[in-house]
């Protein structure tokens, strides 16, 4: 007679039943893994993407490992991210410690008291980008001259740039030059040169050196020869134009020559003009630039912040007293507009020149908080107690405090180069 198990299952009965919940659960995860991806093909391609933020998580643990992660525009969607605050990230330079920052966007010497704009770091949701290393930046720039052009958002980025490498340098070893037009940064000992060209439309206009009242400007859509004699000769050319294309839903525009008068202007609605120019600039560059000696760069719009009840605020006060980004996924306000960054897209995939383009709109959207707002300057001169007192008409919403989030799209930028 076989004896009573007293409670016990034999050890092979446990093994198989061990094995068949194995089984299950190695289908289930399967299932898991392949309702998760929509093709094998997207799940290969992710897998790169996928062991670069494994890395960079791993030197995230490790500062010192940061600035050694490689960077691949072509893997890393940089739009796609969150700022994340930092407070043991302080910046390179203040607008008390590097001399070449414009009063405009001189916040905190202005008086503004809250400095928590300038500790939130951009990260990308699918990649790591690698903070900006001033001797990086110089050494790949050894020997080279490298030309921003563009509007006084351009003008803030080129500030930036400078100022995040400038400190670096002896002072018998750099030097500086502004003018009107064209400013020039040159770090001696490497031989290198960093410019800035003010050209807000990129081609020519009525309006560049002495700046007339926006009904009165014209814009000379087909021609940038008088600002391209300064852009030849570049190892790197780095263009942005938005802001002042956006005067109106209708834009005076000219071809031919101003010697002739105002007479033969046209007007044309804003996205058209802004195509035009954008084919001339881009028939300048496939014409004049060999890209085996220079790289071109083009910055996507900054955003602007002139209506507060776009990310619920009501009180009209635009980006006044803000002081934390705004946390929506793709938040996307009405200062930037779709149609005219879609125009950008359209001309510049069309170029023979291989084009960089720095997409800075959408992490930028988020900075509500970083704007020069009343910290600023108006015609020459910073604004009065009764105009800081009425921020809805004058809190500059445009533009940046530096240091701040231009330092961020030099950081991209570097990362290109």
């Amino acid at each position: 007679m076989m004896k009573g198990y007293r409670g016990k299952l034999p050890l092979s009965i446990i093994t198989v039943t061990l094995c068949g919940f194995a089984f299950l659960a190695l289908l289930y995860t399967e299932r898991l893994s392949f309702l998760s991806s929509s093709s094998f093909l997207k799940s290969k391609s992710c897998a790169r993407r996928t062991s670069a933020v494994v890395k960079a998580k791993k030197n995230l643990e490790n500062p010192e490992l940061d600035d050694r992660f490689e960077f691949d525009p072509e893997e890393c969607d940089i739009t796609r991210g969150k700022w994340v605050f930092n407070r043991s990230i302080k910046p390179l330079y203040t607008d008390r410690s590097c001399p070449y920052v414009d009063r405009q966007f001189s916040c905190v010497k202005n008086g503004r008291l809250d400095l928590d704009y300038r500790h939130w770091e951009w990260q990308p949701d699918d990649c790591y980008l690698p903070r900006f290393d001033p001797e990086v930046a110089l050494e790949k720039l050894r020997g080279k001259r490298l030309v921003f052009a563009g509007d006084s958002l351009q003008r803030s980025q080129w500030e930036s740039f400078v100022c995040m490498i400038e400190w670096t340098i002896p002072p018998q070893k750099k030097s500086m030059k502004r003018g009107k037009i064209r400013n020039v940064f040159k770090a001696k000992e490497y031989n290198a040169s960093i410019e800035f060209y003010w050209a807000p439309f990129l081609v020519e206009s009525n309006t560049e050196v002495n700046i007339l009242e926006p009904k009165k400007r014209i814009i000379k859509v087909d021609s940038v020869s008088k600002q391209s004699k300064n852009w030849e000769g570049a190892d790197i050319l780095a263009f942005n134009t938005y802001v002042w294309w956006m005067i109106g839903l209708r834009l005076k525009t000219l071809w031919g020559s101003f010697a002739n008068g105002e007479e033969g202007y046209a007007q044309l609605d804003t996205p058209v003009a802004y195509k035009i120019g954008l084919k001339t600039w881009a028939n300048w560059i496939d014409s004049t630039i060999n890209p085996n000696k220079t790289r071109v760069f083009f910055t996507t719009m900054s955003s602007i912040h002139s209506k507060s009840k776009d990310w619920g605020r009501e009180d009209g006060l635009k980006c006044f007293n803000e002081t934390k980004p705004v946390m929506k996924k793709k938040f996307w306000g009405s200062g930037s507009n779709k149609d005219m960054m879609s125009v950008v897209a359209g001309v510049i995939n069309k170029m023979k020149v291989p084009v960089s383009v720095l997409n800075i709109t959408q992490l930028s959207e988020y900075r509500i908080d970083a704007h020069s707002s009343i910290y600023t300057e108006t015609g020459g001169r910073l604004l009065n107690d009764e105009e800081k007192a009425d921020p809805g008409r004058h809190a500059d919403c445009i533009h940046w405090c530096l240091p701040g989030v231009p330092d961020t799209w030099n950081q991209i930028f570097l990362a290109h180069l």
